[in-house]
């Protein structure tokens, strides 16, 4: 009975070791599921700690966090918005830390409790074999020319794309927006509804398409051409945060500093987005190609529900 019973202890203790081994440190992740699977891979290679990852919308990685208020596992955060770093750093749940190999991030891609892994931008995703004409500016895509051809994603579900809305529609001015609608565009929901109607070549151009989801589908082989108006986009930053309910704070460091070392920022810039260092190449524009659009995040999301109260006038019209 004795030998039993310790061989059974013997045998549970194993057994919770080797879980417990399952996953060093919990990541959640907005981004592409390639990208955290190959940071994943690579911090588990050089440093022997595991990663268990969950990767979704921003919406139901946010959703998860609220679920588990009461038992919070996730270490690391990696929001598609940066709006989520200033929340969660204004409630006092994150980690003060700063990578040294966060030298080389602009100091607008950083904070004391988030750096981004890397940005998008917002672009014109046009289908050269719609027929249209090639778009340049935004404007464009009120043309007769692209009329019933264009969707917008909802800025109500996408970050980004409220930001796009507010940059290009200063003092409440709705102009462009009432055009667009006006010539049949529609708001089409989230950033994959809005693009795979022109990949599918039954619609000509997204306007305000996040960049690397088609500059992805361009690699593959889709018929899309991703283009940035000279007069301004903005940027979408994608931030990383450490919880500060993390009982592993070191592997959490480790990780942040993997993400941002060269190997990572390398991860980073196949998967299509802009390296967050500013001395990591990527065969893409970077920042510095782009007329980058000012958004004071304070004035623009203090006025979010009148800002979308109206847009969502013009395209009930």
């Amino acid at each position: 009975m004795i030998k039993t019973a310790l061989r059974a202890a013997v045998a549970a203790s194993a057994l919770l070791a080797a879980s417990s081994a399952l996953a060093d440190i919990t990541v959640y992740t907005a981004g592409p599921e390639k990208l955290i699977a190959d940071l994943a891979a690579g911090f588990t290679a050089e440093t022997g700690t595991k990663v268990e990852y969950f990767q979704a919308t921003t919406g139901k990685v946010m959703a998860r966090i609220e679920a588990e208020a009461a038992n919070p596992v996730v270490d690391v955060l990696i929001s598609a918005s940066w709006d989520t770093a200033t929340d969660f750093a204004e409630r006092g749940w994150l980690v003060p830390y700063t990578s040294a190999n966060a030298a080389m991030v602009p100091d607008f891609l950083k904070t004391d409790t988030a750096v981004a892994q890397g940005v998008a931008a917002l672009a014109i995703a046009w289908n050269p074999k719609s027929g249209t004409p090639r778009p340049t500016e935004w404007a464009d895509l009120a043309k007769p020319e692209f009329k019933d051809l264009v969707n917008l994603p909802d800025p109500a579900q996408s970050g980004s794309a409220f930001e796009l809305v507010a940059a290009l529609t200063p003092g409440g001015d709705m102009a462009l927006f009432d055009s667009l609608a006006a010539n049949g565009a529609i708001v089409a929901g989230a950033n994959a509804d809005a693009l795979n109607p022109v990949l599918q070549g039954a619609k000509a151009a997204v306007f305000g398409a996040v960049d690397y989801i088609s500059l992805n589908g361009k690699a593959k082989g889709e018929s899309i051409e991703v283009i940035f108006p000279e007069s301004g986009t903005v940027i979408a930053p994608r931030p990383v945060m450490i919880l500060n309910w993390s009982k592993n704070l070191d592997e959490a460091k480790a990780f942040v500093d993997y993400i941002l070392s060269d190997a990572g920022q390398t991860v980073v810039a196949k998967q299509n987005l802009m390296p967050s260092r500013t001395d990591v190449e990527a065969n893409r524009p970077l920042i510095a190609d782009l007329k980058i659009l000012p958004v004071d995040a304070t004035t623009v999301y203090g006025k979010r529900a009148e800002t979308l109260e109206a847009f969502g006038k013009v395209f009930a019209k």
